[in-house]
């Protein structure tokens, strides 16, 4: 008996939805598999994200070298993941106390990595710091900060591992960047410019260390979004025209930046850290976490930047009259 033709089209979607379940499960099972007994070190595990990878790769039974520049809260995290787990299956974690603001100390902190295994397979760099200000009153010592944590403490990181990696021609090196990499916005010249020079440098290892069987990805995220922010409610403008236009000015540009941070950029830490484990599994070398808005910028900066650079200008001189007119 042949099937209506009004009931194909649902058909087909319950068997594509069944077969895109089946593979999901399948991946995720291979996920937990494939970092089994790995050594996997995660700089700024105590952060929301790293945080979540430390509880992916975990639970997948890699060896875990935990990273962070608080003692007590490594501690409290190696708590949460070896509490009822199954030492069977996994792995105590290791913890190594790291600031890539003290570059002084990378050497010894270097050293005591490597004499956790010997060896490290899979080295992910989460470890970033952000600062928003205008151009002007960003001084030289927050410029160097910020590029000690975001270039030079990673890039000197991955060199420490890679002899190891490049002897036993095999090894993982994974940038957790940001779409600044790629896409500089204003207010943040130092950030962008930090994650611009280590995108270049993690983009020239991959091609330098691929002979060798290391492989070098780079994830390119926007914003990580932990939390959902309350709705407001906003007061109706006044009658007067005047007052109108300035509440409306200043609705739009405050509703246009929480809408774009948090709902159109934002990505969740639990989506990135499964991106990274993905990322790991799949040696992808290139990975853009990032919505349509950001990518349709991305494809502007290639191909018709000087509409940009207008489009990120005329957004400047917004934001200035908003805070005029408050």
């Amino acid at each position: 008996m042949d099937l209506p033709s009004v009931m194909v089209l649902p058909l087909l979607i319950v068997l594509a939805a069944g077969v895109y379940y089946i593979y999901n499960e399948v991946m995720h099972f291979m996920s937990k598999s494939l970092v089994r007994n790995k050594v996997v070190v995660i700089t700024d595990a105590v952060s929301g994200v790293g945080k979540e990878c430390a509880h992916l790769f975990h639970k997948g039974g890699a060896r875990l070298i935990l990273c962070g520049t608080t003692w007590d809260k490594l501690e409290s995290l190696f708590d949460s993941l070896t509490t009822d787990a199954d030492p069977r299956e996994t792995f105590a974690p290791k913890l190594v106390m790291l600031d890539f603001s003290d570059m002084d100390s990378m050497e010894e902190v270097v050293a005591e990595v490597m004499e956790c295994y010997g060896y490290v397979d899979v080295l992910i760099c989460n470890s970033s710091m952000k600062l928003k200000a205008p151009v002007q009153n960003v001084s030289l010592e927050q410029d160097k900060n910020i590029m000690d944590i975001n270039y030079f403490g990673p890039s000197t990181l991955a060199k420490g591992v890679l002899p190891t990696m490049i002897s036993r021609r095999s090894g993982h090196v994974v940038l957790v960047n940001s779409i600044q990499g790629r896409l500089a916005i204003p207010f943040r010249s130092s950030y962008a410019a930090s994650k611009h020079a280590v995108q270049a440098f993690f983009d020239c290892l991959r091609a330098e260390v691929e002979e060798y069987g290391v492989v070098v990805s780079t994830i390119s995220h926007t914003f990580i979004n932990a939390s959902t922010p309350p709705p407001t409610e906003e007061p109706a403008p006044k009658p007067n025209s005047l007052a109108a236009y300035k509440h409306n000015l200043v609705y739009f540009s405050s509703s246009s930046t929480v809408i774009a941070s948090q709902l159109t950029h934002g990505v969740r830490p639990s989506v990135l850290a499964n991106e990274i484990m993905q990322t790991v599994n799949r040696k992808r070398k290139e990975v853009v976490l990032a919505h349509p808005i950001p990518r349709v910028a991305l494809y502007l900066r290639s191909f018709f930047p000087s509409f940009l650079f207008s489009v990120l200008a005329v957004g400047v001189k917004d934001s200035v009259l908003a805070k005029q007119l408050q």
